[in-house]
């Protein structure tokens, strides 16, 4: 594998980030939701991914959470076709308010074998930060945690569903790493698939 130097782009993608969601906190916490679009590139770099899939990691919720199609244009136009087309591919709905949790994730996950392989990366590695996030929030609150989740009880379901459709598309190593994570989440919940 070759050596990878990040460019004056992720830069400007990480002050970008930074300018739209840079006041927001994630959920039920003081902690910047800026530290979890790190993580994603984060880990989207430590699978093998390039620049154009560690700037769309940053970029991800941007649309979904801050702008909706404006904010996707304007990612297009700054960042380039590839980087908006993947952060479109990890967004589940521009619409604001969102529709109702449990239908918009179905739909969401019967995308994931049609999306790009660089959408699948930055959308597992989204997951995957998430459900590690979850999993320690977890052990520290219990059941009381749920209430911060529009899926309530039910999120572990999500992830268990995202981690099985990634999974099925290819056995990669960030699939597998949600995998695990996933099945850790589910066996400490309690949590069992209908």
């Amino acid at each position: 594998m070759g050596h990878m130097t990040l460019t004056r782009r992720f830069e400007e993608a990480l002050a970008y980030a930074n300018e739209a969601q840079g006041k927001q906190k994630r959920k039920g916490t003081d902690v910047p939701y800026l530290a979890h679009l790190l993580e994603v590139a984060s880990i989207v770099l430590q699978h093998g991914g390039d620049e154009d899939e560690a700037i769309a990691a940053l970029l991800h919720d941007a649309p979904e959470d801050a702008g909706g199609h404006a904010r996707l244009a304007d990612i297009r136009t700054r960042f380039g076709d590839r980087v908006a087309d993947i952060v479109d591919g990890c967004s589940d709905t521009f619409e604001s308010p969102k529709p109702s949790w449990r239908p918009r994730k179905e739909a969401y996950l019967a995308r994931i074998p049609s999306l790009s392989p660089s959408a699948r990366l930055v959308s597992a590695a989204d997951k995957l930060a998430n459900a590690r996030a979850t999993l320690d929030d977890y052990r520290s609150l219990g059941d009381s945690l749920w209430v911060r989740f529009n899926g309530g009880a039910d999120t572990p379901w999500y992830y268990r569903a995202a981690a099985d459709a990634f999974l099925a598309v290819d056995r990669s190593s960030i699939a597998e790493r949600l995998h695990l994570v996933v099945s850790e989440l589910c066996r400490v919940t309690g949590y069992q698939a209908h």
